[in-house]
């Protein structure tokens, strides 16, 4: 008597299947990739390098020391002096220098920790030698705390973090399930989403964690801003990339965005592509303008909101070229040609498979899988 173990699949399917697999298994292993070589090139071995700092006084014994710093350091400092104090209260208000030394029988070291943490403890890692090298105990006077609920100083980074997945996470829903949709309500619920994801952001940032403690609305503005470039320009790509418009927003907001924005390294810790991108990328724009905003009384605020701005025009400058291009697609698919009547099934009329086999399930159409397949590669990091 035989058994049988149950159904199984012939070997054509199992083929398809596997090829399927295999096609659908590069998005992730590029991501793969791409987030190594992102996060781990950007912050596996911090090292300074023309980082600004200042010593206090005009002497011989001040310009000496600045000079031995600099010479010491080969190329990690960019040692200066100044007048007074004062002066170099100024430079860290304006993040022109990430610390200042004022030498003397009680040395005291000035940092701005909420222009960077990690700068200022690098800072102050380098002038407790020096103290040290004096006979003398380091005083930190820190000219500009964070918010008590920042303590760190990179909550501000994973803010970007929480309003950047909201956004692209987004792009995944409007531009895959709403491909159907005209491109005006997809734009409008581009708009619609990224309000929604600031929204949310100030919470977090004020009544729920306390990241800030003053200027909500500044930093609202600058989250839509942020927001609805990034809607825009991934439901824009959605046009022209289909199914890897998810790798796309992963590179440009993730893997380059993230690793160049300065929340957790300034760029003067960083190898210098990343520090370069973050003279014009949009998450640098974003963490940037808000430490100005809420820390530095808005010094250098409108170069960051610019930045934020342009962003957002580059994305309503994809819409306008996603409209065209499938303004152009209808006209082609008009334009072809019709397919005969006789190989379309009359209305109410059931398609006969061969001799006994049993009618099948109706055939999924390719961009009902498009778009389950893009809406399964949707990741948060």
């Amino acid at each position: 008597m035989s058994s049988s173990s149950g159904p199984s699949a012939a070997p054509g399917s199992t083929a398809a299947a596997l090829r399927h697999v295999l096609s659908h298994l590069v998005t992730p292993l590029l991501m793969c990739v791409g987030m190594g070589l992102a996060y781990l090139g950007a912050f596996h071995a911090p090292e300074p390098h023309d980082l600004r700092v200042d010593v206090v006084g005009s002497g011989p014994s001040a310009q000496v020391l600045a000079q031995t710093l600099q010479d010491k350091g080969d190329g990690a400092l960019t040692v200066r002096t100044v007048a007074d104090r004062a002066a170099a209260v100024d430079h860290l208000r304006t993040q022109d220098s990430y610390g200042a030394y004022v030498p003397g029988t009680r040395p005291e070291l000035l940092v701005a920790s909420a222009s960077s943490d990690t700068s200022a403890t690098v800072v102050e890692k380098v002038f407790t030698e020096v103290a040290a090298g004096q006979g003398a105990p380091l005083k930190v006077t820190d000219t500009a705390p964070t918010a008590g609920g920042d303590p760190t100083g990179q909550g501000i980074f994973f803010l970007l973090v929480a309003v950047s997945i909201g956004s692209y996470a987004s792009v995944a829903v409007i531009g895959g399930a709403g491909a159907a949709l005209p491109l005006r309500i997809r734009a409008a619920l581009a708009a619609g989403a990224s309000l929604v994801v600031s929204a949310i952001g100030v919470v977090f940032a004020g009544p729920l964690f306390g990241l800030v403690d003053q200027g909500l609305g500044g930093l609202w503005a600058m989250a839509w801003l942020y927001a609805a470039g990034i809607l825009l320009i991934g439901v824009g790509l959605h046009t022209f990339l289909k199914r890897w418009t998810t790798l796309g927003v992963m590179v440009l907001f993730v893997m380059l965005n993230f690793t160049s924005s300065g929340g957790i390294f300034r760029p003067e810790l960083q190898p210098g592509f990343f520090g370069a991108l973050h003279a014009f990328w949009n998450g640098a724009g974003f963490v940037e303008g808000v430490r100005s905003h809420v820390y530095f009384g808005g010094h250098g605020l409108g170069r960051d909101v610019l930045v934020l701005a342009l962003w957002l025009v580059a994305g309503l400058v994809l819409m306008a070229l996603a409209g065209l291009a499938e303004r152009r697609r209808k006209t082609t698919a008009a334009a072809g040609p019709s397919v005969p009547a006789a190989v379309v099934p009359a209305a109410g009329e059931r398609r006969e498979g061969p001799a006994g086999a049993e009618p099948g399930p109706a055939p999924r159409s390719e961009a009902t899988e498009e778009v389950e397949e893009e809406m399964e590669e949707v990741v948060g990091v």
